[in-house]
Order: structure tokens, then C-alpha cells, then sequence
């Protein structure tokens, strides 16, 4: 081993020591070190991260899909998948987030029987590492929590190694009324085992049975599950309902400090093996906690943008863009080497936690009355007094935005449609489509009866001949949204003021114009977004955009030039314009 390499195994073991002796200061951290450098592999290679630098750019695109989202009746859906990527979206869409694609029992996956294994409804490893040949692959590690139905939790019943002290158990008589529930089930279960009976913590569902992570040995199984990922081509990691990990009874048990001590530990780990492997955390929570996990840089990469999905759907159908430019305002750029994660629909639903302090309760109950109105449902989570409050609307991107509050039905959902897409495409962050956005598909009533969950209502399964069918119809509204997304997507791709670390500013053109300035790091670019987000044609005086005379500029969007800096902008509703001088 050369001396440089054998300084930076020295340097890594310091700083995973550091992390193990927060998170168990009882134990031996040298043992648990040991252990976990021979899990990972990383006692006989070490990658170098390079500190604060982007492993993304302008070009960057994240599809979210289900492995079986696309099925076809002659072959695995892992491949109908794959295959249809490379027919249809090779050229605009590089990365793919495949959701839990291993055995489950429950929540389409994301109650896991076992990490180590591909469901083989789907297909097995082998369609897994092709995907990730061609596309930068996001998995899930489903870590806060797996299924009653895994082999560690029957050996837990039954009192046998791995497993019995692998899970959450409290006294069924602890107060727990401070613990902050996303759902309004109990969140004890009572469970017979050997030992008798145990009360085992219970977060989300009681399929889903929280992992004991104060025992070091669930850490070690959860590194060998991260080295068989990394090995099959896994390249950005989804940390699931991480926010929650922690559990302490006296306390809301949510987002406590060793569950951003886990974060840092699992980036060090995860980052030494791939220097371009990439750290995404899903904390659908209050605006300023989420942020809190970029840490200092040394947390995740990339944390999504939970509160755009709300205040884009309210700014759109109220038609008044004020609390998304003052949330904009409020943001902090993300520093280079974390970025922001934009989305506006995915399988779960549009949050409304993440809406909390930005939005008034009476805005947020509008806001879902509307949605119920144009056919969606009201998932709900219980308060520490015992009031339930909306947690999360369940539709389809495309239905909700089928009107607005003053008119159920106006004729513009495809153009609101568009622009809450082009408004996502131009934000600082890296942009990332739910797979049924990309064809507008509509509220898929048949499946929610079927399986009586909320969120089935959004997780359609195309059948691949009536998806190319649809796409191929020259008059459907599917083939329009796919055609009008992909020229948005291509036009995005080409912008070096669209990196995800660009600077952004806010503009203040009216209320019912969302408009902010992205410029390159080099200075060389500049693009002035305007989007008209009401249902009402808006004029705004170029003079008002503050453009600079000596530069050429034009609408990348529909080709138009801007040679009178005199001259006004008419906005169509919902239209949009990208004012670039390059």
C-alpha cells in the first residue's frame, strides 16, 4: 500500500471513529470500525471525494418510476422498462429512480422482506446492473423500517439471531404523546414472541416495523447492503424516511442528532467506496428541518425540494405567485457539492407538512378541498392532541391542475400543466419527472378501488402497447404532454445558467408573474425566467427586466428576439418565457 493511499485509509478511519463514538459512546467504535471497513471493502481500496464538488450539471434529468410502472405481457418489467427508456427518452433523461424493486409485503415496496434480492416479478439483478449501465440509477434504502413479514422479524418472534434485538421496543405504557406521527395509526404493535409478548415501534404502519439502530450490528447489515448496491451499479442512494431513524421516547423522535450523525457516517462510507456516488435524503418535514440535512456540506448531497409541490400547485390555481417567491426568497443557494432535488409529483402524493409555516391552515384546507374536488383523496396524520390534520394530497399531477379555485374547469390544464413543468426545469436544483407526469396520465380510479390506499390513485400501470399507442396519437393530450416536456427538457440541457448551482435571484414583476434571474458561473450566461402562473394575459415592460443593452437577447423558448428594450412582454396565461442572451 503506498504511503499516500495508506494516509487516506488513516484519515478515513479517524473520521468513521469519530462518528462511532457519537452514536455509541458505550461500545467499542474500534470494533464496530473494524467491522465496518471489512463490510464495505474499504480496507482494501479508498476513493478520494473531491470536497464541495458537483457530480451533476445542467444535463442532468431523474426519471421516478415503479420497476413495473411499463409492463409488458412477453417479458420482465425491468425490462419493458429499460427498454422503453432507450426507444423514448435516451437523449433527455439520464438518470433513473427505480423505487424499492426488492420483495415486499406492503406500500408498494417500501415494506422490505429482503434487501439483498430483486423481486422476481420484476426481474433480478442482472436487469438492474443493465439499467444502471446505461442511466445514473437512484435506489432506495428503505432503512428507517422493513417488513413484519422479513426473515429478521420472525427470528425477532422467535428470539434467534439476526434479528431479535434488531427492532424499536417500548413498554406499552410509556408516555409517548411528544413522538411526531405522519400517520394516525398506533404506534405500538403488540407481538407475540418466544419471550412473550413485546410492544415493537411502529411509524408509518404496523407492516412496517422501525429498525433498532442503537445496535451497532443493524449498522454492519445495512453497510453490506449498501457494498452489494454500490457492486450492482447504484449510483445515487435514497435514504427513506431517515428523518425518523433515531427513536427516543422522551423526545419527538424525529430528526434528533444522531440521525444526522448516521447521515454523516453513511456519506463517509458510502463516498469512500464511489467518490461519485451520491447521498439523497427523503425528509418530507418542514421547510427549514429539510434543509437541515445538508448539514455542512457533509451530510446529503442532495435533499429534495419538498415545499415547491405545494406552493407551485397553490400558486397555480390560486393564480397569485406571493408565498412561492417569498419561500424563494428564503432559501439558501445550496452550496457547491449539495444541490437541491426538484420534483412536483411523485408516488407518494404532494406533501403538505413541507407547506407548514409557508401557507396558513385555512390556505392549506382550501388547497385540499380543491384537490378532493377535482378527484383526489386527503391522507391524514394525528396530532399530539388528537386532531388530524392533512398530510398529503393524493392525485395526479395532471387532475390537479384541471382548474383553479375561481373555476373548476377553464380549458388551460394543459397549459398550467406545462408551465408548473417549465417553471421546475428553470430552478436552481436538478429536476426530477414522476413517470406519469412525463404523459400527463390522469387519476387511475380502478386501482385505488382495487387496493383501497390513497396513493394508488397516482401509480397507474401502463400497459407498454396502449403507452405507444397513446404516444403515437397525433390529436391525444398524451403524446402533446410527452412532445411539449421533451422540448423543455432538450432546451434546459443546453443552458450553462441552468447548472444546478447557478445563481438564482428572485424578481418582483407583479404577483401573478413567478420571474428569477439564473446566471452561469462564468457570468457568461444570463436567463430571465418569466412565467405567467394566473389564468389572465399579463403584460411586463422589458425595462422592468433590467436587461443589459450591449447583449443580444431572445426567448428560448419560442425563438423570439427582444431588439427594443422599450418594448412590453405579453404573457399569454400560463405562458412562459426563458430570456437568455446566449
Amino acid at each position: 500500500m503506498s504511503s499516500v493511499s495508506h494516509s487516506a485509509v488513516e484519515t478515513l478511519h479517524h473520521r468513521v471513529l469519530g462518528h462511532l463514538q457519537h452514536l455509541y459512546p458505550e461500545q467499542s467504535a474500534d470494533a464496530i470500525l473494524a467491522q465496518l471497513m471489512s463490510t464495505m471493502r474499504l480496507d482494501r481500496a479508498v476513493e478520494q471525494p473531491t470536497p464541495h464538488g458537483n457530480l451533476w450539471d445542467q444535463a442532468d434529468i431523474i426519471a421516478i418510476t415503479y420497476g413495473d410502472s411499463i409492463r409488458s405481457a412477453d417479458e420482465k418489467p425491468l425490462q419493458t422498462l429499460h427498454r422503453f427508456f432507450n426507444r423514448h427518452l435516451r437523449g433527455s433523461i439520464n438518470g433513473i429512480h427505480i423505487l424499492p424493486f426488492f420483495p415486499w409485503s406492503s406500500d408498494d415496496g417500501f415494506s422490505v422482506i429482503d434487501y439483498t434480492s430483486v423481486n422476481e416479478g420484476l426481474g433480478d439483478w442482472r436487469d438492474i446492473k443493465a439499467i444502471a449501465r446505461d442511466y445514473n440509477l437512484m435506489a432506495d434504502l428503505v432503512i428507517n423500517h422493513c417488513s413484519a413479514r422479513s426473515r429478521w422479524f420472525e427470528n425477532f418472534k422467535a428470539r434467534l439471531d439476526p434479528g431479535q434485538d434488531y427492532f424499536v421496543e417500548a413498554d406499552a405504557g410509556t408516555d409517548l404523546s411528544r413522538v411526531v406521527r405522519p400517520r394516525t395509526s398506533p404506534l405500538l404493535k403488540a407481538v407475540e414472541t418466544l419471550a412473550g409478548q413485546r410492544h415493537v415501534w411502529c411509524t408509518f404502519s404496523h407492516d412496517q416495523v422501525d429498525l433498532n439502530f442503537r445496535n451497532p450490528a443493524v449498522l454492519i447489515e445495512f453497510a453490506r447492503i449498501i457494498r452489494q448496491y454500490l457492486d450492482a451499479g447504484v449510483k445515487l442512494f435514497r435514504l427513506d424516511a431517515i428523518a425518523f431513524l433515531w427513536k427516543d421516547p422522551t423526545t419527538s423522535s424525529i430528526n434528533l442528532p444522531e440521525t444526522h450523525e448516521m447521515v454523516r457516517l453513511l456519506r463517509t462510507l458510502i463516498e469512500h467506496c464511489d467518490k461519485n456516488a451520491i447521498i439523497i435524503t427523503e425528509t418530507n418535514i418542514p421547510n427549514r428541518e429539510n434543509l437541515a440535512y445538508f448539514g455542512n456540506a457533509n451530510e446529503a448531497h442532495v435533499i429534495y425540494n419538498f415545499s415547491l409541490p405545494p406552493l407551485l400547485l397553490h400558486a397555480l390555481v390560486c393564480g397569485d405567485a406571493r408565498h412561492l417567491k417569498t419561500w424563494m426568497m428564503s432559501m439558501p443557494p445550496a452550496q457547491n457539492g449539495t444541490a437541491y432535488l426538484n420534483f412536483l409529483a411523485s408516488h407518494d402524493g404532494i406533501g403538505l407538512r413541507p407547506a407548514e409555516g409557508l401557507l396558513s391552515t385555512e390556505e392549506i384546507d382550501r388547497l385540499a378541498g380543491l384537490m378532493q374536488r377535482f378527484g383526489g383523496r386527503i391522507s391524514w396524520r394525528a396530532l399530539e392532541s388528537g386532531e388530524n390534520r392533512p398530510y398529503e394530497i393524493n392525485i395526479a399531477l395532471f387532475d390537479a391542475l384541471k382548474g383553479t379555485l375561481a373555476c373548476a374547469d377553464d380549458g388551460l390544464q394543459l397549459e398550467r400543466f406545462i408551465c408548473a413543468h417549465t417553471i421546475m426545469l428553470a430552478l436552481e436544483g436538478i429536476p426530477a419527472f414522476y413517470i406519469h407526469s412525463l404523459f400527463g396520465t390522469r387519476n387511475d380510479y380502478q386501482r385505488l378501488e382495487h387496493t383501497s390506499q390513497n396513493r394508488s390513485i397516482n401509480r397507474h400501470q401502463w400497459d407498454i402497447g396502449r403507452l405507444e399507442a397513446a404516444l403515437s396519437d397525433p390529436d391525444g393530450q398524451h403524446r402533446e404532454v410527452f412532445e411539449r416536456l421533451q422540448t423543455m427538457i432538450t432546451i434546459r440541457r443546453g443552458q450553462a445558467a441552468f447548472h444546478p448551482n447557478a445563481t438564482q435571484f428572485t424578481m418582483h414583476v407583479g404577483s401573478a408573474i413567478f420571474a428569477f434571474w439564473r446566471q452561469s458561473s462564468n457570468r457568461g450566461q444570463s436567463i430571465f425566467c418569466l412565467h405567467n402562473i394566473s389564468d389572465v394575459t399579463q403584460t411586463v415592460p422589458l425595462a422592468d427586466i433590467n436587461l443589459i443593452e450591449l447583449d443580444d437577447w431572445h426567448d428560448l423558448i419560442s425563438g423570439e428576439r427582444y431588439s427594443n428594450l422599450q418594448d412590453t412582454i405579453t404573457l399569454r396565461p400560463y405562458q412562459c418565457v426563458w430570456i437568455s442572451n446566449r
